[in-house]
């Protein structure tokens, strides 16, 4: 299958959008204006705005929004109907000179490195109901600290020195530190205790940077067009194929009228193949502007006696607000349903499949009484969650990824490093990660007596395949990662996978 890059199929209708998003967008930087004179708590605190520049610019950005109607109303008629024409994703495909090399079967095993993150790139008036703006520094910020590992790599250095070491937590203090890579250093971890003196060996761990070998990238919440633009341009350099601008806008396909795209953005080092979107039929209140839904994509990762093998990704946002569990339940049923017929629709007779892989922001966690519904889904049956025991138990080394979004900005958690030494005690935990929630997403006042790890609310699930050539899957590595700390509200998730051929 060969994907063009852009997603319309002539330079004429890729010249009339882009004329018509032109026309809206002085009523948009206006409305986006408006909602960003919010403070943010850094921005309180340093004084960076104030009454009196409120009180001069509200008036002149509503002068502007009202004298760019009649143009945005132009534009509007000229950006819906082309939609229909608008394949719901752009692609962008880089020959790089680093590239991996493809798996030969039968032969050694191999491992592979996925990433989920929530970058919270949203326009700067609507990042700040999350305690965050600025989005053309965030954006840089994001897409170096993405990279920072492989650039690193790229070097024959060692890059250890440059950040703290991973923490390997989940055993007690008397638990001997586990080695990074192999070799055993005093000095590659330290570990926490469990509450109640639980066991906790695993493959859990809280690290600073990124992999420097991630193998798939996959985001949510790049809403911003042009954010997600330059994220492409800054991790082009290190991913030879990028998904971006996911979702269908206006009312193609969707029940109402979408404003942003889906925000889900996949970056991969190995050739894509297939690729497809879906928008959740299902959708209510402020999350109905946006084209939330699922992408999969089929990647090629090499070859076993002729026949292709091949991973499937699949990463989503569920709905956000707290109440509407039935929503997120019947999004993620909805969500296997096209899992099964992607898969079915592009295999090919006798591929091997070496990986399923199912991520992204839930928006559910395993801890709150209130997202009893979600946590017995059927997903949990077909895919693995490493982090899960069962309904309401996690390991006893899984954290929460959702960050009390008011304290963002503290001294505390301000780096990746203070993130990573805040988030290895237990009362930073308590101070710093969201907690569990009732039904209707008030705080829970029961689990104030438990052991406090935050609400998990990023995924990334797995599940085998039956193939001609027997695969086995282990779980090297769960990362809880906080590079991204002042630029998001989430943590990044992490996961290493080691396929091997079964023994015959």
């Amino acid at each position: 299958m060969v994907l063009r890059e852009s997603p319309f199929p002539n330079r004429l209708l890729r010249g009339l959008y882009s004329l018509g998003q032109h026309l809206l967008f002085p009523s948009y930087w206006a409305t986006d204006s408006l909602l960003d004179l919010r403070e943010t708590t850094a921005e309180r605190r340093q004084r960076q705005c104030c009454p009196l520049r409120a009180l001069v610019t509200i008036p002149l950005l509503l002068l502007l929004l009202i004298l760019s109607m009649p143009v945005a109303l132009l534009g509007l008629l000229l950006w819906l109907p082309l939609q229909a024409a608008r394949r719901p994703f752009a692609y962008k495909h880089n020959m790089l000179s680093r590239q991996p090399a493809g798996w030969e079967l039968p032969g050694k095993g191999q491992a592979f490195s996925f990433v989920s993150a929530n970058v919270c790139l949203l326009p700067n008036g609507l990042a700040k109901f999350s305690n965050l703006g600025q989005i053309k520094q965030r954006v840089a910020r994001i897409g170096q600290r993405l990279t920072q590992g492989e650039a690193s790599a790229s070097f024959a250095s060692p890059r250890s020195h440059q950040f703290l070491p991973p923490t390997k937590y989940g055993a007690t203090k008397s638990s001997p530190p586990w080695p990074e890579s192999g070799a055993r250093r005093p000095d590659a971890s330290v570990v926490i205790e469990v509450p109640d003196g639980d066991g906790g060996a695993g493959p859990g761990e809280i690290s600073v940077p990124f992999p420097p070998d991630v193998d798939f990238m996959c985001l949510q919440e790049v809403f911003d067009q042009r954010a997600g633009t330059r994220l492409c341009q800054l991790l082009s350099p290190f991913y030879e194929h990028i998904v971006y601008d996911v979702g269908a806008y206006g009312l193609k396909g969707c029940s109402a009228l979408k404003v942003f795209n889906s925000g889900l953005f996949l970056a991969s080092r190995y050739p894509v193949l297939a690729v497809q979107y879906h928008c959740y039929p299902k959708c209510s209140g402020e999350d109905a502007l946006s084209a939330k839904g699922l992408l999969s994509v089929q990647v090629q990762l090499g070859s076993a006696e002729g026949q292709r093998i091949v991973g499937y990704l699949n990463c989503t946002h569920l709905h956000a607000p707290a109440a509407d569990a039935q929503i997120r339940c019947d999004q993620l049923t909805q969500g296997l349903i096209w899992v099964h017929q992607f898969q079915d629709a592009h295999k090919q007779h006798g591929d091997v499949v070496a990986f399923d892989v199912f991520c992204g922001d839930f928006n559910f966690d395993n801890c709150s009484s209130g997202d009893e519904l979600e946590q017995t889904h059927d997903i949990f049956r077909q895919y693995q969650d490493p982090c899960r025991v069962g309904p309401r138990q996690d390991q006893p080394w899984a954290i929460g990824t959702l960050l009390n979004y008011l304290e963002i900005h503290e001294e505390a958690v301000s780096t990746p490093e203070k993130l990573k030494r805040t988030l290895e005690q237990e009362e930073g935990r308590w101070t710093y990660l969201a907690g569990p929630i009732l039904r209707d997403g008030r705080p829970d006042p029961s689990a104030a007596g438990g052991p406090w790890e935050g609400r998990r609310i990023d995924y990334i699930l797995y599940r085998e395949h039956p193939a001609p050539i027997s695969l086995t899957t282990e779980v090297e590595k769960f990362s809880f990662i906080t590079q991204l700390a002042g630029c998001s509200d989430h943590l990044a998730v992490g996961l290493r996978l080691f396929l091997n051929p079964a023994p015959q």
